[in-house]
């Protein structure tokens, strides 16, 4: 039995929690164990950009920890423990709410992947164990799986939606297996009224239980097959949200941070990515890795200003 984990953004009983549950319904009904939060009505405060949880990890001095005290260690005790992840959210002005973003700086620096395997492995050389290692849940495969819920009538006003939400899988290395869209949700009272979305909500159900059960028979290429009804145009991440590089064929992942080109082929447009940025992609161990170093090497070399805070006094109370 595998544990299923939702985290729902919207609003209590509306659409996004009500399709979330669908999902956690069909999977306890498959056998699972589900749970269900709402962190809209948890105390998580905002990311300061301190670094304490980086520093603490790059020194050794601890496994990351921030120097808020409020509700997060819940959520976060709750994601070490699942074996999947559900994340649901409204769409506000194209993206995800606030909320989601919050919980999302939170999770990012002090649960990246890479960070802490490495992290482990210097203390584990040092001969250190128990307490002194990163939690041991960390390293665990894990899948998720995307809703978004929009209440505009095209599919254009979500567009940002499901590309940032990858963001709180990229770090702490959750494979995505399925995403979804519900646009046009204003036009009926509740998703409860369209069938085809709640029917939609049982496939994701199957597909989040394939996964588990490709995690339970650790068949690692199996575990993070794509799911989803469309493929997408970037091979990692299945979206096709890029940047175009001015006067080239050239084009990044938005999501991945992987380069490959648009070929043409008999006027369609065809995008090939080489293996090597494949394997960089930051979804993926070694992109993560690439991310680590650069931060790390940042953090160990850093220049220094002089006077900094004699240079600061001119600012501090402008606009006051």
């Amino acid at each position: 039995m595998a544990k299923v984990l939702a985290l729902s953004f919207g609003r209590k009983m509306s659409n996004t929690d009500v399709m979330l549950k669908e999902v956690l319904r069909k999977c306890q009904e498959g056998g699972h164990e589900v749970r269900f939060m709402r962190p809209d009505e948890m105390d998580i405060k905002p990311c300061t950009g301190c670094t304490a949880c980086v520093v603490g990890i790059l020194s050794g001095r601890n496994n990351g920890q921030c120097i808020h005290k409020d509700d997060f260690h819940l959520i976060e005790d709750a994601f070490y423990d699942a074996d999947a992840v559900l994340i649901g959210s409204p769409v506000y002005e194209t993206s995800p709410t606030g909320t989601f973003k919050t919980l999302c700086d939170r999770m990012g620096p002090s649960h990246d992947l890479a960070f802490l395997t490495e992290a482990r492995k210097e203390r584990m050389e040092q001969g250190k164990s128990g307490d002194q290692l990163p939690d041991e849940r960390a390293f665990k495969p894990r899948v998720g799986a995307i809703l978004a819920v929009g209440g505009a009538r095209t599919e254009n006003w979500t567009i940002f939606t499901v590309p940032v939400m990858y963001e709180l899988f990229m770090s702490t290395g959750v494979q995505v297996i399925d995403t979804h869209t519900y646009y046009g949700a204003m036009n009926v009272e509740h998703v409860l009224g369209v069938p085809e979305e709640m029917e939609r909500m049982d496939q994701m159900a199957k597909n989040v239980m394939d996964a588990l059960d490709a995690i339970e028979k650790k068949d690692d290429k199996e575990i993070g097959r794509w799911r989803g009804e469309s493929e997408g145009a970037c091979p990692v991440c299945h979206q096709s949200v890029f940047r175009v590089h001015p006067k080239s064929n050239l084009v990044e992942c938005a999501i991945c941070g992987i380069n490959g080109q648009v070929r043409l082929i008999s006027g369609m447009p065809e995008y090939v990515f080489p293996e090597e940025e494949i394997a960089r992609s930051r979804m993926l161990y070694a992109g993560k890795l690439e991310h680590r170093n650069e931060i790390a090497n940042g953090a160990m070399t850093q220049k220094k200003v002089e006077n900094l805070a004699e240079l600061k006094k001119p600012y501090l109370h402008i606009g006051e």
